[in-house]
């Protein structure tokens, strides 16, 4: 099992501007019969509530929120979709989701909040890039973004298809890039965003980097990929930050944030506006 949410989160210490979105994160219910986990799975996380989430969101002052369908629910996405429609005007979503699924299915997500589906290739309980393709042509007419949780280097072997995909398309995590030993791959995902209008969301910091020495490191890759498009570039959180034996900082997170970001406009760039355009707020 894994680590529960915190009670209590570390305060902004610069002013959030209004309508800010975490772009990333994940609830996961008590209920394992109601809502049980996947046979095949990479972990069991600790519960994490619609109410928890919110009680992170007003702490960090956060107005809104993404929730991204977790991969221990495979592709039942009850859960995040019962969320979303409780919470119209705060919450979009993105799901997970086989390539067979109905135009109706499709088109009821819609109207809950989802905005988007995701491709994992790097955990059990995903779709993975096979199906992309076909993805992608059926939640095009939507105006959907696909969502690529995949490492850095996995960018090259697969540009073809990641450069012909008829939807925007968005990188989790920054790569995955470890910064003590793969910045060269920025490089990669910068190319993405410059050439291929691709979306890098600059999140969970404290996964590309194996000790808080190397906040420096992280620092200069998260500068370098602004400075490929500042337009294209979202923040979340990753609350609850499963798969982990720690607790992160969430609120800490966001002000390490405020550190890669020069002026007030970028910081409302990241944090507001794309956000909003991206999950049509």
């Amino acid at each position: 099992m894994g680590v529960p949410p915190p009670d209590t989160y570390t305060a902004p210490e610069f002013a959030v501007p209004p309508l800010a979105c975490d772009t990333h994160a994940h609830v996961v219910a008590s209920d394992t019969v109601c809502y049980p986990f996947a046979d095949e799975r990479s972990y069991t996380p600790a519960p994490a509530s619609q109410e928890q989430y919110f009680t992170m969101l007003d702490a960090l002052r956060l107005q809104r929120g993404v929730l991204v369908q977790i991969s221990v629910y495979g592709t039942d996405n009850r859960l995040m979709l019962e969320t979303l429609q409780r919470n119209p005007d705060r919450l979009r979503g993105v799901a997970v989701l086989p390539a067979e699924v109905s135009d109706a299915q499709l088109d009821a997500m819609h109207a809950a909040g989802v905005r988007g589906v995701r491709i994992n290739t790097q955990l059990k309980g995903g779709v993975g890039l096979e199906q992309a393709h076909a993805l992608a042509q059926r939640i095009n007419r939507l105006g959907w973004h696909m969502q690529f949780f995949m490492h850095a280097g996995e960018i090259r072997p697969a540009l073809r298809t990641l450069s012909s995909l008829p939807v925007p398309c968005v990188l989790d995590h920054m790569g995955g890039i470890q910064a003590d030993t793969q910045a060269a791959l920025v490089d990669d995902v910068a190319m993405l965003v410059r050439n291929h209008g691709w979306w890098v969301k600059l999140s969970g910091a404290y996964r590309v980097a194996s000790s808080p020495a190397q906040a420096a490191a992280v620092s200069d890759m998260a500068r370098a990929l602004i400075a490929a498009g500042r337009e294209r570039m979202l923040w979340g959180t990753d609350w609850p930050h499963v798969h982990m034996d720690w607790m992160p900082d969430t609120g800490a997170l966001l002000n390490q944030l405020r550190t890669w970001v020069d002026d007030e406009a970028t910081l409302e760039d990241v944090l507001v506006r794309n956000p909003a355009r991206l999950y049509d707020f």
